[in-house]
This record gives structure tokens, sequence and C-alpha cells, in this order.
């Protein structure tokens, strides 16, 4: 049996197995989107598939921290609309 790859959420620093969770993409153009697919090029952070910490990141702006880049709330409210519109 294969190993799964185990991810830290950047909300919550809790550990899950990688296809639990969500990919949050900065490509290298600097569109920040979620990655559903987990291939996309570019800088990548995991996030719980959870309501609570999408909505932890936005609040707290830890993308920003994440890609060392400070992101617009436009980029904020994006990734949170992609969320809502695909919740699994």
């Amino acid at each position: 049996m294969r190993k799964q790859p185990v991810r830290t959420c950047v909300a919550c620093r809790e550990g899950k197995p990688k296809s639990e969770m969500l990919r949050v993409v900065r490509t290298p153009d600097g569109e920040v989107r979620i990655d559903r697919t987990g291939k996309c090029a570019g800088r990548g952070a995991y996030v719980c598939n959870e309501p609570a910490c999408v909505e932890k990141c936005v609040k707290k702006r830890i993308f920003d921290k994440v890609f060392g880049v400070r992101l617009s709330d436009d980029a904020y409210a994006s990734i949170a609309e992609q969320y809502d519109s695909n919740k699994p």
C-alpha cells in the first residue's frame, strides 16, 4: 500500500492527507486561485477543506505571508467565492 503524503494547513496548522486538502496557488503571472487538480504551476499553500479554515485565511490575510506578497482584497474575495461555488 502506498503512503499518502501529508500537508499542513496554513490556517489551523493541522496535518492531513494531501487528498483531503485544498491547494491555493499563486501562478507565475501573479494570479491566486484554488487549484483543484493539485498540478498547477506556481507556489502552493494547503488549507483544510473546511469553511472555518478558509474564512480564517481570508480574515487574517494568511496568504500575504505564505506567498510573500500583499494580495489585494479582490484576490481574497475571489478565493472565498471559488471555495463557495465549488464546495465538495
